[in-house]
Parts: C-alpha cells; sequence; structure tokens
C-alpha cells in the first residue's frame, strides 16, 4: 500500500509539471511567435484576414470571425481612435463613421451592432475611402496579388466598323400573295369533288371539282348557235359571256372542237399548292360567289419576326435577313426584309416584319417557329467595348475603368447596339481606355468593402471620400472590446 500511495503521488506531481509547463509555454510562445513572424521585431498592429480595414492594439482571437488575429509587419503603427500615433506630433486618427460590411452604404455614427444583421459594426477611416493614399477621389486601389486572384482581365475601348443587326424570333408563315380562291359564278350543284380535305395537296392541272349549272349550260349553247349563224359580233359577244362565267380558253377551245355544250363545268388546280381552306362538300348546292377552295403556293413563305421598339429604326426594307428553325438545325434560309408593320404591338411593345424567304424543297412550313438574323446598316468610327464589361443595374449602365494595373473606378456610359460579342458606346468612354471584361463584380464588392464608392445599384454619382457621409444614429450600441 506503501509503495502503490508513493507511486500515485510521484504520478501526481509529474501531471502537474507537465501543466504548468504547457501553460507557461503557451503564453511565452504566442508572443515570441508573434515576434518571430516579424523577423524579430514587434508587429506595429494585428487585424482580422477576412475584415483586414479593423485593427488591433494585442493578439488574440477576432470579435467578427473568432479566428487568429495575424499580426502585420514593417509599417508605423497606426494610432488608436483619439489617441497619438507612435512618431507623430499629436495627430489623431478617427473614424469617419462605422458601418456594416453587409450593408456597407449605411453609415452610423458611433460603434456597436448592426440593426440590420446583428454583426458587429466596422470603423471607416479617411485613408481606407481608396485603399492607396495617392490614389485619385472615387478610385479602389486592390493589390497586385488580389487582382490576380479575382481573376480580373482587361479589354480596350477601340474605334472601327459596327454593324447594328437585331436577333429576335419569329413565325413561318404563307405568303399572302401566293392564295388563291376558286370560286362559281352561276347558281348550280357539285357533282364531282375530287379533293375532299383541307391541307390536301394538289399539282398544278389537276382536276378539284366539277359543277353543273343551268345557266353556264345555256351559255355554252347560245354561243354554238351563235357560231352556225355566222355572225361575227353575235359570236364574240357569246364567247366573252362563256369567259365572264369562267370558262377558260382551254375549256372554250374543246367545246368548239367538239360543238357539243359541256352539261358539267371542271375546275382545276392554277398551280402546286394545298388546300387552305374548303368551302363545298359533294352533292352541295352553290350560289354565285360561292368559294369552292382556297389554295396556297408554298414556293416562298413568309417569316413574321418581331422586333424590339428600341430596335426598330436599326434596320429598314430591302436589309439582309437569316432564318433558322429547330426542326432543320443546321441549316440557314437566307431572304429580306419586305415590309415594317406600320403600328407597334401594344402588349410586347415590338413592331412586326415581314421576311420574304424562297422555298423550292418545301422545308418551311406554316407555323413553325424560327429564330431570325436582321443585318441593319454598318457604321463606322464607332466606339464598342466587350460586352460582358458592361454592368447594367436597371437604373443606370456601369464599366469599370482600370487606370492601371492596380486601381480601377466606375464609369457611367451610354450603350447602344450590341453585335458579335461588342456593345456600342455612345457616351461615357474614349478610345485607348481599358476596362475591366471580366472580374468587375468581384472589384465592385472589394470597393463596397471598403467604402470606396457607393454599390453599382446605387448613386449615380461617384461618391467624394472627402465629403462628410451622412451617418445614422445607433441608438443603445456599445463599443466593442478591442476594435480599433
Amino acid at each position: 500500500m506503501k509503495r502503490e500511495s508513493h507511486f500515485l503521488l510521484i504520478g501526481s506531481l509529474i501531471v502537474g509539471a507537465v501543466a504548468l509547463g504547457i501553460g507557461w509555454f503557451k503564453h511565452s510562445h504566442n508572443g515570441k511567435s508573434q515576434v518571430s513572424a516579424c523577423g524579430g521585431a514587434s508587429p506595429t498592429y494585428w487585424y482580422d484576414p477576412m475584415v483586414p480595414n479593423q485593427r488591433f492594439d494585442k493578439p488574440g482571437k477576432s470579435p467578427f470571425m473568432d479566428m487568429q488575429l495575424v499580426p502585420k509587419c514593417g509599417a508605423a503603427a497606426p494610432a488608436r481612435p483619439g489617441t497619438a500615433a507612435p512618431g507623430s506630433a499629436g495627430a489623431e486618427r478617427k473614424p469617419l463613421y462605422w458601418y456594416d460590411p453587409m450593408v456597407p452604404q449605411q453609415h452610423f455614427d458611433k460603434p456597436g451592432k448592426s440593426p440590420t444583421m446583428n454583426m458587429p459594426l466596422v470603423a471607416k477611416y479617411a485613408d481606407d475611402a481608396t485603399g492607396s493614399g495617392n490614389a485619385p477621389a472615387g478610385t479602389i486601389a486592390i493589390d497586385p496579388r488580389v487582382v490576380q486572384n479575382l481573376g480580373v482581365r482587361l479589354g480596350p475601348v477601340v474605334r472601327g466598323s459596327f454593324a447594328r443587326a437585331v436577333d429576335t424570333v419569329g413565325v413561318v408563315a404563307v405568303d399572302e400573295h401566293r392564295i388563291e380562291a376558286i370560286q362559281v359564278r352561276q347558281p348550280g350543284w357539285v357533282e364531282r369533288l375530287d379533293v375532299r380535305a383541307v391541307g390536301d395537296s394538289v399539282r398544278r392541272g389537276q382536276r378539284l371539282a366539277g359543277v353543273y349549272a343551268p345557266d353556264l349550260l345555256a351559255a355554252q349553247q347560245e354561243w354554238l348557235i351563235a357560231r352556225n349563224s355566222g355572225d361575227s359580233q353575235l359570236i364574240e359577244a357569246a364567247r366573252g359571256r362563256l369567259v365572264l362565267f369562267g370558262l377558260s380558253g382551254i375549256q372554250i377551245a374543246l367545246i368548239e372542237k367538239t360543238g357539243q355544250a359541256q352539261r358539267r363545268v371542271d375546275y382545276y388546280a392554277p398551280f402546286d399548292g394545298y388546300v387552305m381552306d374548303l368551302g363545298a362538300r359533294q352533292g352541295a348546292a352553290v350560289a354565285p360567289g360561292t368559294m369552292l377552295f382556297q389554295l396556297a403556293d408554298l414556293q416562298s413563305v413568309w417569316i413574321n419576326a418581331e422586333v424590339p421598339e428600341a430596335q426598330a429604326a436599326w434596320i429598314k426594307a430591302g436589309d439582309a435577313a437569316v432564318a433558322e428553325v429547330p426542326a432543320l438545325p443546321g441549316q440557314h434560309f437566307r431572304g429580306r426584309i419586305d415590309y415594317l408593320y406600320p403600328e407597334l404591338t401594344a402588349t410586347t411593345r415590338t413592331l412586326k416584319v415581314r421576311v420574304v424567304v424562297k422555298n423550292p424543297d418545301k422545308r418551311l412550313l406554316p407555323g413553325m417557329f424560327a429564330a431570325v438574323h436582321l443585318s441593319g446598316a454598318t457604321q463606322d468610327r464607332v466606339l464598342t467595348v466587350p460586352t460582358e464589361a458592361v454592368i447594367k443595374t436597371g437604373t443606370r449602365t456601369v464599366v469599370i475603368v482600370a487606370d492601371d494595373a492596380t486601381h480601377f473606378r466606375p464609369a457611367l456610359v451610354r450603350v447602344g447596339a450590341e453585335h458579335g460579342g461588342r456593345s456600342e458606346i455612345l457616351e461615357g468612354l474614349s478610345v485607348g481606355q481599358n476596362i475591366v471584361a471580366s472580374g468587375q463584380f468581384l472589384i465592385d464588392s472589394e470597393a463596397s468593402l471598403r467604402g470606396a464608392f457607393d454599390n453599382l445599384a446605387g448613386s449615380n454619382e461617384t461618391p467624394d471620400p472627402n465629403a462628410k457621409p451622412e451617418l445614422m444614429p445607433m441608438p443603445s450600441a456599445q463599443p466593442l472590446d478591442g476594435a480599433h
């Protein structure tokens, strides 16, 4: 028992010594590691990598992200708010205001928690406005390494030829100039109907129907009698009556050849096409003006396209057009703008445009949807930028201008037409400037967190960092421990 007690006592002493050693090691190592991180020198301050503009005068954990603070080496330590900075003659570094990093456009006059996101507010200092003490007003300076990490890609503002083109959609329709109706001109009865269904195809010269008309039969007999009389005037008058009743020259020649009147008059297709409408059935009685058939020719078709109101002035009759239909992928159908309708469609605010396309193989069928590219006039000496560089917020249009590899600023622009991945710039830029073609939204986020300029969905003007910000009272806000 004595031996066991002796071993327990020795074990307890060893555990206690180890615990004391670990505690001493942590305390001493924390300070030494921070000093060694700066090459033996003392850090000027500590900061949270997620909120780099918030600084602390001692190591520890961030009150924002609950992560270890990082030492900042090699620069003069900034002064705490309301105190003199080391090496300065009583200079004070006071925050301009406090803000919520998630809602950077909302400013507060003292520290505390955000009423919007319930997170600690961040102090905003005058030298944080641009990220660089010598950067122009309204410009954000970003470290080159950050620029590379953001994947920023620049594009030039160039001047050159630019085609005003419209990409839209339309529907294939029958060419109404190629629709023909076949009607009877005398009362009678349909004794024979060869084509009996809407949509049936017909060929030129094909018999469609045969109609018995008593008045037309009498007119034929009168013409035969006139021929036998030898009176030229009477013959011509009787023949003219048959023409007025709708008989063709071939039918009249057949009656003259046989010398017999035709009891039933046949009607024939004037061209290759299909039946759009059928107006009578077998055995039906018909009156003068009754439409027997309505035929359509598909040798050419219309594509009725809808052009947005803002682009209607870019095109005119005679401009080239190219159409594609989903049913025939990879095939292009070329045509011309035939007509611009004189009225806008009120519900869609679009102008209806008629494009005529040749269709000899009958591949385009009425009712097909089509993607239509309309080529307008080409203009010279037009300023253009990559379309992906343009940011449209709904209230304004902005591009991010790169003054150099690390300084960026927003510029309001007025955009015209878009074609081939480039946008026409009517106002706001000049030749030779570089603009951000990709990564601009990340630059905007970086700028918003720093408060360099308003979020792109906000004000129409570039903010002045020297102007006094409009502060919102922060009732019941408590200062943050260790925040400076």
